[in-house]
């Protein structure tokens, strides 16, 4: 799963494995090695390649559809909570508050997901 998404990221970017590959300060081997499926980068690579094509590494990886997680949150769920603590904030700090509270159901979603899938590695 990683290799494919890699490489269709990789195109839908228009770029060249070796772009790629200069960007991550990687051999260009090393990079048509990863989309070819016959090695994986290490976590931290995984996590700039993630970056790069403004992915999550669990989208990379396989783990998750969700490109984005950050931008695939609604907050329509949380708009009491949104609305009674953002009273009498400005406009930038209400923005802050939006972003604060998407940040923090992100983080609980991972933990959710980690919980789950620890439960079903068992």
């Amino acid at each position: 799963m990683f290799a494919e998404r890699l490489k269709q990221l990789r195109k839908e970017s228009g770029l060249t494995q070796k772009q790629v590959a200069e960007s991550l300060q990687v051999a260009q081997n090393s990079y048509s090695n990863w989309e070819k499926g016959i090695r994986t980068p290490l976590n931290p690579t995984i996590d700039k390649l993630a970056e790069l094509f403004n992915v999550s590494s669990e989208y990379l990886k396989g783990n998750s559809d969700i490109r984005n997680p950050e931008e695939d949150i609604d907050l329509s769920d949380f708009e009491i909570l949104y609305r009674n603590t953002s009273k009498g904030l400005s406009d930038e700090d209400k923005a802050q508050l939006e972003v604060d509270l998407k940040k923090f159901l992100l983080e609980r979603q991972r933990l959710i997901n980690a919980r789950e899938k620890a439960r079903n590695s068992d």
